[in-house]
């Protein structure tokens, strides 16, 4: 195999003789290896969901293959969306090099001011102010490039303070790799003797008990001696159903700071700065036709203005409406998946052979029920939507809508059926927003 791609074909082909078709299309079909670093395989996927999903369920499988093929143990990195590939610092620190992610290039609107003005206060008096620091809101508003701008401050200003970074999902990935190589004091030394600890996508602890054991431990260590922790997460902490009763006091201890989408007037700002940085000079019409078009995510947003810079560069196209539209497509086209409400609602009552008036309606009998209570699971696990918006799209309300979820979430711990349904439900809930 003398590149990533024959590594990965081979992945795929092997995992294609212990996997359905459906589950090789659904999950691997728009995966690309990206390197093959120091015994690592990092690939891209465009969706958290989808990175989420093969984290949790294919991981195992695809480490395995890799192991029997090069006769030695292989991590695997995945990356979603435009994630950047992060490596370690060469002084020891764990803080990713992501260009541009400062406090001087971050724009500040009504929707996160008091976000951005936490983290500087976190920044300039690490350990003093606001401990643990908990930055909540959906994907691709701005939280990773706080919180690295908190990183990347300190390690300005306090060379002398060490600084540990890591995602929440690689935090479970690399205790689990601790324990069986026996080298969980080396870990707990890694994470826990540090000045600055930063987690990225808090969530993807919740529900792993032996994690949320690790972390509590590790949280306790640093914040007993003063240090400072920040966080970041999809959501607050009341709304993570699995997270332990005891991370959850600790972290609503602290300061919570959330980042709602941004106006108007934001987009606009981070759409000229990013043309800025990237020397594109934008008229005010499409900054502002940009900024009007894509709404909800900051990440997207600026991903239109890399792929209009590139049609200057590499096509000499003059940027005009038209081509800011081809733009807007590609972007979102190929940006996170996120099926709307009707199509969760309407997969699931199919499958109990319902029609999504029974969802909405009040029959309390079995099936409806239980159809109604894992269409809002998957909700919450599938889209941005708050608990008092998903209680909304059924007639609920937020406080039903969070007792439905933890039902299911109990249920499929000791239910395996239930698990497969569950599954069976997301992937024909993929397959039909890839065909809309």
């Amino acid at each position: 195999m003398n590149s990533v791609q024959d590594i990965w074909k081979t992945v795929l082909k092997i995992l294609s003789e212990q996997l359905t078709p459906t589950a090789i299309t659904t999950w691997f079909s728009d995966c690309q290896p990206e390197d093959f670093d120091n015994m690592c395989l990092i690939i891209r996927t465009p969706s958290d969901f989808k990175k989420k999903i093969i984290s949790d369920r294919f991981l195992p499988q695809i480490k395995s293959i890799l192991s029997d093929l090069f006769a030695g143990d292989v991590d695997v990195l995945i990356l979603a969306g435009d994630e950047e590939y992060l490596k370690d610092s060469p002084d020891g620190d764990i803080l990713p090099e992501m260009a541009g992610y400062t406090f001087d290039n971050f724009i500040v609107g009504n929707s996160n001011k008091f976000a951005h003005a936490a983290a500087i206060s976190v920044a300039e008096n690490p350990g003093k102010n606001y401990n643990p620091l908990f930055i909540y809101g959906n994907s691709g508003l701005g939280k990773t490039h706080l919180l690295l701008a908190i990183g990347h401050y300190i390690q300005e200003h306090y060379p002398e303070k060490k600084i540990a970074y890591i995602k929440g999902d690689d935090f479970t990935n690399k205790l689990v790799k601790a324990i069986k190589e026996g080298t969980t004091e080396e870990f707990r030394s890694e994470y826990r003797h540090v000045d600055l600890l930063l987690v990225d996508d808090i969530q993807f602890i919740a529900g792993k008990q032996s994690t949320q054991i690790e972390f509590f431990h590790t949280f306790n260590y640093i914040y007993e001696l003063g240090n400072q922790i920040v966080i970041t997460s999809d959501r607050p902490p009341m709304e993570m159903s699995l997270l332990d009763d005891r991370l959850r006091t600790r972290f609503e201890g602290g300061l919570m700071a959330d980042i709602a989408p941004p106006d108007l007037e934001t987009r606009m700002a981070i759409a000229r700065n990013k043309a800025s940085r990237l020397g594109l000079l934008l008229p005010d019409e499409i900054i502002e036709y940009i900024a009007s078009t894509v709404k909800a995510n900051v990440r997207q947003l600026e991903g239109v203005i890399k792929r209009l810079t590139a049609y200057k560069e590499i096509l000499n196209d003059e940027i005009t409406k038209e081509s800011v539209n081809r733009a807007i497509e590609d972007v979102i086209r190929t940006g996170p998946e996120i099926p709307n409400p009707d199509l969760i609602i309407r997969e699931t009552a199919k499958y109990y052979s319902l029609k999504p008036e029974d969802l909405k309606g009040n029959n309390r009998s079995k099936n409806p029920a239980m159809a109604r209570q894992i269409s809002m699971y998957l909700m919450r696990q599938l889209t941005n939507l708050s608990l008092n918006e998903i209680g909304k799209e059924l007639g609920r309300n937020h406080t039903t809508a969070l007792s439905s979820i933890r039902k299911i979430e109990d249920l499929m711990r000791t239910d395996p059926d239930l698990t497969i349904v569950i599954r069976d439900i997301t992937s024909n809930i993929t397959t039909s927003s890839e065909s809309i």
